[in-house]
């Protein structure tokens, strides 16, 4: 289902997340950036790249690092290579088509792991993030980007209209497949608070867990490491 929906609103992806966030995820991509650390291997995994956007902005951030970004719909690489082309960056980052609960590299390949909005539509979230684990070095670095109800009554109120009324009708004028933006406003909605992802993060078997809230925590920075 998953596949299906994010397969016919490629074309529009990027111009509507930047429209639908006031141009936010831009801005909370180039934060993870900045945390991205590099110690054996200089390499990094983007998964369920999407578009390559959060690769492209830890391959500014870190020229020197190598990055590969994996996804599971061939559309989204499809326009993810077209990008990276355009910004001349195919010397450092690839893509691949792939599932994140079955990652198809050896374990210790990758410094940092990264994942920006992608982990929601993961139903077996512990299996994705004990799979981003394997592929760390020791000490490797894990990061989650991904948006949150806010807690503030009045703003969770006001946000709660804008996930389940004023998204889906703004995207109907952009995209053919409008029933994406429920999915995408239903399943914000039940992710788990910021306390209880951290926690299913230690489950995973993460250590000294940080969480970031940004533009007043509708989204989140989680960071985690794996253990010597």
């Amino acid at each position: 289902m998953v596949r299906d929906i994010f397969a016919t609103i490629t074309r529009k992806y990027d111009f509507l997340n930047h429209f639908l966030s006031l141009g936010q995820d831009t801005v909370w991509r180039r934060f993870a950036a900045r945390q991205v650390r590099f110690s054996k291997t200089i390499r990094f995994l983007d998964i369920g790249t999407g578009t390559a956007d959060l690769a492209i902005a830890v391959a500014r951030k870190h020229p020197h690092a190598k990055l590969t970004g994996l996804d599971f719909v061939q559309e989204m690489i499809k326009t993810g290579h077209e990008k990276i082309e355009k910004y001349h960056m195919s010397d450092q980052i690839s893509l691949v088509q792939s599932d994140a609960l079955n990652l198809p590299f050896p374990s210790d390949s990758f410094d940092a792991a990264g994942i920006a909005f992608g982990i929601r539509n993961i139903t077996d979230r512990i299996q994705a993030l004990k799979e981003m684990k394997r592929v760390l070095v020791q000490e490797g670095q894990v990061l989650v980007l991904e948006l949150n109800i806010p807690r503030q009554r009045l703003f969770r109120s006001l946000y709660h209209i804008y996930l389940n009324h004023m998204l889906p009708q703004m995207a109907r004028y952009f995209s053919r497949n409008p029933a994406a933006y429920y999915y995408l406003a239903d399943s914000i909605m039940h992710f788990p608070q910021p306390g209880e992802f951290a926690l299913i993060m230690e489950e995973a078997g993460f250590i000294h867990i940080k969480k970031y809230p940004l533009t007043l925590g509708i989204t989140y920075l989680y960071e985690g490491l794996k253990p010597a």
